[in-house]
């Protein structure tokens, strides 16, 4: 947003305009003693020039992807964005552009929803989408309550191979709803099929990520119709880059498929905003939290576009709301559809090649040097090493050669004490791998 300077007469004019007095009136509910009355702890005032050159310091200290070598992932990853992306959404008519509230004259905002929810589907092998959510963690959120709305249990499994962030946004959602959240441990990277079967008794659902957040690849059509024998619905949170290469949840049984979209075309930006989408079968879209957008034929025979279900709170009583989310993210939907436009299936497929062909590359090279995988199991572009010394110790020395090795899944995983996950997305070359393989024979 531009700065706007005021002058003190300008001021004055605004304040008799509304009718107050001094600036102070416009704050007068709120208590004296909780007011700040002291001095902030801002510098002097700067020229333009000074704050420019202040601001590019600052920047300049980040450890950034456009400088340095970057390995990590856990559900923010360096892919590739086509610049045709950023032109595109950098358009005044979408890049200012709130969510519709007069959605018959947003016809070009609507269109564009409207092509998303047809590539979700296409993607996921679904026959329904919504018009996108906040992130990958609220979308699976928003997909157990909606599994619980349809069985009714208030019991949702999920494996402990999800990603852990997304699993406490399950338990805050989940909160003061009784409904109950019951882990499914994990075996050699994997969901344990034995605690699963001894947990499936009265379930809505069972939440299984694939890849999963250790980057294995799970046997989800077995998983699938274990909880469809126990009655309840299968929810997949799928990478949708892997979907390139990967069957399509739609194939092995998925009721409900969610997930994070910021791999298709949205810069990684310091851990946000993100885009979550979620798509489900036909008989359950009333169920469906958020909007959607439909595509219908006016009395001259136009074609036109219209928020077809928005089951929100704001539109309906508070019990009959399906969710309470009231923004959707259409800005990074909208870089999602223009990138998912640019790639195709052929970009697409081969984008997932080059994830599996580089992250096994470089695994291979790992294994050469002397390190072993922590998991035996098959994985798209993620996999976990095992390391002799202290993981964060290995990842602040290789920050010196800027690289940016991977995340020490001791932080959400106490017994894997020495154990780091890395990610390789297609960007990652041939001498950015081995010198990341060099990095970690010199630490040993």
């Amino acid at each position: 947003m531009d700065y706007i300077p005021n002058t003190d007469v300008e001021r004055e004019e605004m304040l008799r305009a509304i009718g107050a007095s001094s600036i102070e009136d416009l704050f007068s509910d709120i208590p004296e003693d909780v007011k700040f009355n002291g001095r902030l702890n801002l510098p002097e005032a700067m020229s333009e020039l000074e704050v420019k050159r202040h601001m590019t310091a600052l920047a300049e200290s980040n450890a950034e992807a456009e400088h340095y070598t970057y390995f990590i992932g856990g559900g923010i990853y360096d892919h590739y964005i086509p610049s045709a992306v950023s032109h595109i959404t950098g358009r005044s008519e979408f890049y200012t552009a709130y969510t519709p509230y007069q959605p018959e004259v947003s016809q070009g905002t609507l269109q564009s929803i409207f092509e998303y929810q047809s590539m979700i589907c296409e993607l996921t092998g679904m026959d329904v989408s919504n018009a996108s959510m906040y992130d990958g963690a609220s979308a699976m959120a928003e997909a157990g309550l909606m599994a619980v709305k349809i069985r009714g249990k208030g019991r949702i499994l999920v494996s402990k191979t999800v990603h852990p962030e997304y699993r406490r946004v399950l338990e805050t959602y989940a909160a003061g709803m009784d409904i109950d959240i019951v882990e499914v441990d994990y075996k050699d990277g994997a969901t344990d099929v034995e605690d699963l079967k001894a947990k499936l008794s009265e379930v809505d659902c069972l939440i299984v990520q694939n890849p999963n957040f250790f980057g294995c690849i799970e046997d989800v059509r077995m998983l699938s119709g274990l909880i469809h024998e126990a009655g309840g619905l299968f929810i997949a949170v799928v990478d949708p880059l892997s979907l390139g290469i990967l069957k399509a949840p739609g194939d092995y049984g998925a009721d409900i498929v969610c997930g994070d979209g910021q791999a298709l075309g949205n810069p990684m930006n310091f851990g946000g905003p993100h885009l979550g989408f979620l798509a489900t079968r036909e008989q359950f879209v009333r169920s469906m939290p958020g909007r959607i957008v439909g595509q219908t034929i006016d009395n001259r025979g136009n074609t036109g576009y219209v928020l077809t279900m928005q089951t929100r709170e704001q539109h309906i009583r508070r019990e009959k709301a399906t969710s309470n989310i009231c923004s959707n993210q259409a800005l990074c939907a909208l870089a999602a559809t223009v990138y998912l436009s640019l790639m195709g299936k052929k970009g697409l497929k081969e984008v997932g090649e080059q994830c599996l062909a580089k992250s096994h590359y470089l695994a291979g090279k790992l294994r050469e040097a002397g390190f072993s995988l922590a998991f035996d199991k098959h994985f798209f572009k993620e996999f976990v090493i095992k390391l002799d010394g202290d993981v964060s110790s290995v990842i602040d020395r290789l920050l010196e050669k800027k690289i940016i090795a991977g995340i020490d899944l001791s932080r959400f995983y106490p017994e894997l004490k020495g154990c780091m996950m890395i990610a390789v997305t297609e960007k990652r070359t041939k001498q950015e791998m081995d010198e990341l393989v060099a990095g970690l024979e010199g630490l040993r």
